[in-house]
């Protein structure tokens, strides 16, 4: 089931510039094959990172963009990079990794739609978002409302450098170099990031928990799964 407005119509003879962001060829392929039935939507591009599909056009009403890819970006730095430039995104995603959902809409995504749905309702999430309207799933929902830790803490540039460098393995020494201030600024920032969690109800006693929140609200990406051999 889709919540979304099913008037959603746009200026007559207009077409829809769709692109795609995947790292695997078949969904393209998918996607193409729906949408080449739709004769408001066509799907001019795709590539398999956000950067390859922007090298190829900028002019695009909305990306279709998976979750996890395999550049390492976020889909909360995917999604504000995009809309950066006008372009809406609907994500499309096999929906096993609710953390990164709720990452791709904390950044403003325009809908949410599982790769397992039928035609309709792919056509129906991807035309709304090229209409700048919302279309976000049940399934979505409810990954955001079973979330204990819903409330999201928005941290300045600054803070969210300090976080990832920080929780990636950085030390206040490195983590100061990087950045061009010294450990006791670094030191100054992580307090405040931690202030900023405690208040959230979300507490960082360790630098586990920090990697933990930063990967919950999108700022480094969630670790690859060990492959088995």
């Amino acid at each position: 089931m889709t919540v979304q407005d099913d008037g959603a119509t746009g200026e007559p003879g207009r077409i829809i510039r769709v692109g795609m962001v995947d790292d695997h060829r078949a969904p393209v392929w998918g996607i193409e094959r729906i949408l080449e039935r739709q004769d408001d939507l066509s799907l001019v591009a795709s590539g398999t990172t956000v950067t390859e599909l922007l090298e190829q056009t900028t002019d695009l009403d909305v990306v279709i963009l998976d979750l996890r890819l395999g550049d390492g970006t976020t889909p909360r730095e995917n999604v504000a990079r995009l809309a950066e430039r006008g372009i809406g995104t609907v994500v499309y995603t096999s929906g096993e990794h609710p953390d990164l959902l709720r990452s791709a809409a904390r950044a403003g995504t325009l809908g949410v739609v599982l790769k397992s749905a039928d035609e309709e309702e792919i056509v129906g999430a991807v035309r709304a978002g090229g209409l700048g309207q919302e279309s976000l799933t049940t399934e979505w929902a409810a990954a955001i409302d079973g979330d204990p830790n819903l409330d999201a803490v928005e941290l300045s540039p600054q803070l969210q450098r300090v976080l990832a460098l920080y929780a990636s393995g950085g030390t206040s020494i490195s983590v100061g170099h990087e950045l061009g201030v010294s450990p006791d600024t670094v030191n100054e920032y992580l307090k405040r990031i931690r202030q900023k969690y405690a208040d959230a109800g979300r507490p960082t006693r360790t630098k586990l928990d920090l990697f933990k929140r930063a990967v919950e609200d999108g700022w480094l990406p969630m670790p690859e799964r060990p492959r088995p051999e």
